[in-house]
């Protein structure tokens, strides 16, 4: 503690306050087994920091008009005994957060649980740090647990691991002990591609090589815990040397002279009059202005939010990226990336989920499992899906190409979270590790003959007509009954029935829920291209969930789509069951059965909804074809 501090604090405590909040920040997360000491090593460095800053604490306490608060004292039980409600249960459940600071930083840290099954949580804590403390028994050394966050710190791109090997007061402060546990953790260490690491023997109980050395262990010569956390880059320092990276929030249009394009600065720094290029449209421009709430600025850096202003008219909207113009980030609409997931409903391959990577948000798509990392165990495992918490190599499909930085380079430019379209819930963290060589080899080839001249030569629009319901509601029949009409109009159709696709384009799937999925999906597809060759068709599939009619909702044009709910009831279907299918799934011998043992997810906003435990079949095609007629597809 300096006397500077103690004179600035005596004599201007608005400059001393001015001054701690522009320290640096280092945020850094403590991870480890059950009872390894993560909420005692907390609660050890807020306690002793504080004691380092009781004098400027009193201070202010004593100034507490200019503070504007009251300032609380800390208290090392208090401080240990804040995550008690966790230890009650055993484990940490949630993240907790603490700050505190020292003459050099300020601190945030996140306490992350321990378990398996809240790996999500530990992501979510991990997902901003700059270093990762990894904490181990010493008398239980590296545990499968020990291993598993290490592996998922190294997965999430933290730089600065720190091995803690804690409660050395209780193996005799053994330096052999330490040298035992530092090898094992450096062999696995060498084998996930963790490149250097600092271990340092601790006692978080007795204080020991936490703030101050410790006088029990004159063989270790290395820094304390608190010194290395003074000293490690921080994200933020690293990505000044970056290329410069903006992704634009929203854009200012306040009036005729002014247009304005706002965001942070995520990596880099920028002055006025540099050469900027603009993704993924590719244009190029220069900086006019460097616009800031206080005023304008020769140049600004990563973590400033400024408003530029550009010497071209380039068009410009939320979600772009404003790079430099000689080190751009790559653009693509096909990655290789790494997934967490978060919910409890599995991930499929060809469900659709909202991307949002940065300030841009598109339609994404899993479209293959690589293998799924067992993080207990280092195995790669084929997966067909991802349950919660689940960690996997996938490749992801957008609709449109976005601007990225691989993550391992730049976290801000590389990371994405997928949302639930239905709930909005955030159901998955990633992480971006390439473009895959197709998105830049494959390209939309321009046709003449569209489907609007394929409609004229053909007398009717063409749309997708999609039948869904339980088995025995009548989709099959109905649809048939249909298409008959509709042939004898003239009108060119064609019927997707879920039974005869199963013996040619998807007799590879199965009826788990994945195949399910796939099965809409490869069916969504193909009526896309049907349509656009100008047919009505005509599908007849149970499709249970939501989630994939509205994916083939979504591939087709704004009123395309025809959605027909046979909203029949569970027990008539039953009772028909044409195929013994449903006495089949009672008896146990079908399994993944909708209405069974597997959801139906009723339509919220069809078009048209036919009740046929009411309603004869001939009755229910009329209607179809009136709608058609009402619709404009027919005459």
């Amino acid at each position: 503690m300096s006397h500077a501090h103690d004179d600035l604090i005596a004599q201007d405590i608005e400059q001393y306050l001015a001054r701690h909040e522009r320290k640096e920040l280092l945020r850094f997360i403590t991870c480890g087994s059950v009872d390894d000491g993560k909420s005692t090593l907390i609660g050890r460095l807020l306690f002793d920091s504080k004691m380092l800053f009781e004098d400027q604490l009193a201070a202010i306490e004593r100034d507490s008009k200019k503070w504007g608060t009251q300032a609380d004292g800390i208290d090392l039980a208090l401080l240990v005994d804040g995550l008690a409600a966790e230890r009650e249960q055993g484990i940490t459940i949630d993240v907790a957060y603490r700050f505190f600071a020292t003459d050099r930083r300020k601190f945030i840290v996140a306490d992350t649980p321990g378990h398996e099954q809240y790996t999500r949580n530990m992501v979510t804590g991990a997902s901003t740090a700059d270093a990762a403390i990894l904490l181990i028994d010493a008398r239980r050394g590296v545990l499968t647990q020990t291993r598993r966050h290490g592996f998922l710190a190294h997965l999430l791109g933290i730089r600065h691991i720190v091995l803690a090997i804690n409660k050395m007061d209780l193996v005799g402060f053994s330096e052999e002990t330490y040298r035992e546990i530092v090898a094992e953790f450096k062999a696995f260490a060498e084998m996930i591609g963790i490149q250097a690491f600092t271990a340092i023997p601790v006692s978080a109980l007795k204080g020991d090589n936490v703030i101050e050395p410790s006088g029990n262990m004159d063989w270790y010569t290395g820094p304390t815990l608190l010194e290395l956390l003074e000293l490690v880059e921080v994200d933020t320092t690293r990505l000044l040397r970056a290329p410069f990276r903006l992704p634009v929030q929203w854009v200012n249009r306040p009036n005729a002279e002014f247009r304005g394009f706002c965001g942070s600065i995520v990596s880099g720094a920028i002055a006025t009059g540099e050469r900027i290029r603009v993704l993924p449209s590719g244009r190029e421009s220069r900086v006019e202005r460097i616009v800031t709430a206080e005023g304008d600025l020769p140049q600004a850096q990563a973590g400033q939010s400024v408003t530029l202003t550009l010497s071209d008219e380039v068009d410009i909207s939320r979600g772009a990226v404003i790079a430099a113009a000689d080190a751009p980030p790559e653009t693509a609409d096909q990655f290789e990336a790494r997934i967490v997931w978060m919910q409890d409903d599995p991930l499929f391959p060809g469900r659709n989920y909202l991307f949002k990577a940065g300030t841009s948000t598109v339609v994404g798509t899993v479209t293959a499992i690589k293998y799924q990392v067992n993080v207990n165990t280092l195995e790669h495992l084929a997966a067909e899906k991802l349950e919660l918490n689940g960690i996997g190599v996938c490749n992801i499909s957008l609709d449109r190409a976005i601007a990225f930085d691989p993550y391992d380079a730049n976290r801000e430019m590389g990371s994405f979270i997928l949302i639930d379209r239905l709930t909005h819930q955030t159901c998955g963290a990633g992480m971006l590790n390439f473009a895959l060589r197709r998105s830049h080899n494959i390209h939309q080839q321009h046709v003449d003959v569209d489907k609007a001249s394929r409609a004229v030569l053909k007398g009717h629009r063409a749309g997708l007509v999609w039948f869904t319901g339980l088995s025995g509601s009548g989709k099959s029949t109905v649809a048939n009954l249909v298409e008959k009409r509709l042939h004898g109009l003239g009108v060119h159709t064609y019927l997707l029935d879920g039974d005869n696709v199963r013996h040619g384009l998807n007799r590879d799937l199965g009826f788990t829920e994945a195949d399910r999925v796939e099965n809409i999906r490869r069916v969504a597809e193909v009526g896309k291209l049907m349509v656009d060759a100008g047919l009505i068709v005509l599908t007849a599939f149970i499709s249970p969930f939501r989630s994939e009619r509205r994916l083939a909702r979504e591939l087709l044009a704004e009123g395309e789509f025809i959605e027909v709910f046979m909203n029949t009831p569970l027990d008539v279907a039953e009772q028909r069951d044409p195929k013994g299918l449903y006495k089949k799934a009672r008896r146990g011998e079908l399994k993944n059965f909708t209405g069974i043992d597997s959801p139906y997810e009723p339509p919220e906003h069809a078009e048209i909804t036919l009740d046929t435990s009411r309603m004869p079949p001939e009755e229910a095609a009329d209607r179809v074809l009136a709608t058609l007629r009402q619709l404009g597809f027919i005459r």
